[in-house]
């Protein structure tokens, strides 16, 4: 992702610059000299993030250029009116310029972060909600009746799901998809800052709070706020966020005033929130705000209709990030796809089919190729009822792609050489050797007789 970068004090703009793209980002700094040159300024990248310059003190500029590139302003101070004009003109959102360069930046990087993980899920949204699969269309037909609503949905299904995808496809079809989602990743942020982070707090509210912060809450004011992975919210936080559904306002750490707040709340979690409230460590209140519309997203193995057109959408992305031509999935591939038991879910997936489009060397994507023996399909007869055996044999267990790798190594290196072995994997033997370092299971040298 590129952005533009507009500042007029010539030091702030070079810091800035080296700290974003010491951070990944691709900045280009330039700004136009004219009023003129502004008209016809043709900002290079996804995002404008304007600080001050002579051309934008006047807000009203920007919404006469009417670019159709999102566009961030860098206010000298965070003041209510100045947000508000900002809003107007057409930023999406507004930073504080006096916070310094490290927190600027991560600002920035953040919502890059953010803004391409929208742009994916909103590619991949017409391929995850598959009609071949009766799951799915349950699904979807369940999206399209919450999303008309205003009531806070709970989204439950295991990691790798895909549960914030169902929660932008709620969003994005509901009354509120022209105002910002924000999402919180609950288990991302530490206890000690869920609290600041969600409510937001008052300059002087604790040491190192030299501005006022907006939190994420109010933030989303408006539009819908995600809360993923909800069932790790801290007990003291549960409450307040209680109080938040409850009253509808909230109240910023160190502030004697609240404020009223209108967000829409979806929740996702892959835990059992009734039997955690059980043990106390869940707000039994709380869980019984939050379950009021239930989406259950359903594991990958059990959408198996979904499984291959997945893996063509994951091709097509995956080739294009990786610079690799798109080929396609061989009919073992296929078979492999089908029968693999998939505990990662639609992550694991995306990561199989991004390693194979690595590791294939032929016309044809090989799964085979991206950890090994995936599955017990192989071409050799022998191993593959000695793989479905194993298979059968740890039935309870669910193995990676890496454990097939180890396990069918380990079996049959006895009886084949390593050209065999390369052979029956659809590898190189260098590849073979490498994997075996990887894992740690390099071949005993043989003993001379």
């Amino acid at each position: 992702m590129r952005i533009q970068l507009v500042e007029k004090d010539p030091k702030l703009l070079e810091k800035l610059t080296r700290r974003l793209e010491e951070a990944g980002v691709n900045v280009t700094a330039t700004a136009p000299r004219s009023e003129e040159e502004l008209a016809h300024w043709q900002p290079e990248g996804n995002l404008i993030v304007a600080g001050q310059h002579p051309l934008f003190a006047d807000l009203k500029v920007l919404a006469r250029s009417a670019w159709p590139t999102p566009l961030i302003a860098l206010l000298p101070t965070l003041d209510p009116h100045d947000i508000v004009e900002a809003a107007r003109s057409g930023a999406m959102d507004v930073f504080d310029r006096s916070a310094g360069i490290n927190q600027i930046a991560d600002w920035v990087t953040h919502w890059c972060k953010q803004h391409e993980a929208s742009q994916s899920t909103r590619r991949l949204s017409d391929h995850f909600y598959s009609d071949t699969c009766s799951f799915m269309k349950t699904l979807q037909s369940n999206i399209e009746r919450v999303a008309l609503t205003d009531s806070t949905v709970l989204i439950v299904g295991e990691t790798g799901t895909g549960k914030e995808l169902a929660a932008r496809q709620v969003h994005r079809i509901s009354p509120r998809r022209e105002q910002p989602i924000i999402t919180v990743n609950c288990a991302a942020i530490p206890e000690t800052l869920i609290e600041s982070e969600l409510f937001g707090y008052e300059k002087g509210a604790f040491t190192g709070a030299t501005n006022n912060r907006v939190g994420l809450i109010e933030a989303a004011s408006g539009g819908t706020l995600f809360l993923d992975e909800i069932g790790e919210l801290p007990l003291a936080a549960q409450a307040r966020l209680l109080r938040f559904m409850q009253e509808g306002e909230i109240r910023r750490i160190g502030s004697v005033t609240s404020k009223k707040v209108d967000v829409r709340l979806v929740c996702a979690t892959h835990r059992n929130l009734a039997a955690l409230s059980e043990h106390n460590e869940f707000r039994r209140d709380l869980f019984y705000r939050i379950d009021v519309l239930r989406l259950d997203i359903p594991p990958l193995r059990e959408r198996e209709g979904d499984i291959t057109a997945m893996a063509n959408w994951f091709i097509e992305q995956q080739s294009h990030k990786l610079g690799v031509p798109a080929k396609p999935l061989s009919k073992s591939s296929l078979q492999i796809l089908e029968a693999h038991h998939w505990p990662g879910n639609v992550r694991e997936l995306q990561n199989v089919i991004e390693r194979a489009l690595v590791m294939s060397p032929g016309a044809t994507l090989d799964i085979a190729l991206s950890a090994g023996a995936m599955s017990d399909h192989t071409e050799h007869e022998e191993a593959s009822a000695s793989t479905t055996r194993l298979a059968a044999d740890d039935s309870s267990q669910e193995l990676s792609l890496e454990d097939y790798f180890q396990r069918f190594v380990l079996q049959h290196q006895d009886a084949m050489n390593e050209t065999e072995l390369a052979q029956k994997l659809g590898i190189s033997r260098k590849c073979l050797w490498e994997r075996r370092q990887r894992f740690g299971i390099p071949r005993e040298k043989q003993k001379s007789a």
